[in-house]
């Protein structure tokens, strides 16, 4: 048993690269950590449809994002994103405000976001960092305060996140 366990590990450790001829060449850890450490930029680079195989931090970026326990993750975050914006705002805070009247007015798209995310079925990397930029970039609808901007601003990233994260498309740009 413990040699499976290995062997699964040693097999996730390996990044896909596309080129003339297909190769399948060893993940460095040096990759893995400085993709989790540029995580915001690489997200955001996926999210425009940069392809996962065009760069060794990308597709060490696209490998652990795709993954369900980190996708899994980024739905509690949109669940506590909902939770909070439910609460009465206090009249100090040190957190960033929230667009409270757009998150929840949103609140049916984020729940089948948050669907989508935890489903058991592989999706593509730009759906997750679709999913994960409104979250993690300062300038989105999600915060500040409430605009009429917000409201479509959001709604467009979650249709956009969404459609990105349906099952039926491909995995794989098509070449």
């Amino acid at each position: 048993m413990h040699t499976t366990d290995t062997a699964h590990r040693r097999a996730a450790r390996h990044t896909l690269i596309l080129g003339d001829p297909l190769v399948i060449r060893p993940g460095r850890i040096a990759d893995r950590m400085l993709a989790r450490a540029l995580g915001a930029s690489l997200d955001q680079q996926l999210a425009t449809g940069c392809p996962p195989e065009s760069s060794r931090l990308l597709a060490a970026r696209a490998q652990d994002i795709v993954s369900l326990p980190h996708r899994e993750s980024l739905a509690r975050s949109w669940d506590h994103l909902l939770r909070v914006a439910w609460r009465a705002p206090t009249l100090r805070t040190p957190a960033v405000p929230l667009n409270a009247i757009a998150i929840l007015a949103a609140e049916p798209a984020i729940r089948e976001l948050m669907e989508r995310l935890t489903a058991p079925l592989p999706v593509p990397a730009q759906g997750v960092a679709a999913a994960t930029t409104p979250l993690t970039n300062a300038t989105s609808p999600v915060y500040g305060r409430q605009s009429p901007d917000g409201l479509a601003g959001l709604a467009r990233l979650l249709d956009d996140a969404i459609n990105q994260l349906d099952p039926s498309r491909p995995l794989m740009g098509v070449a």
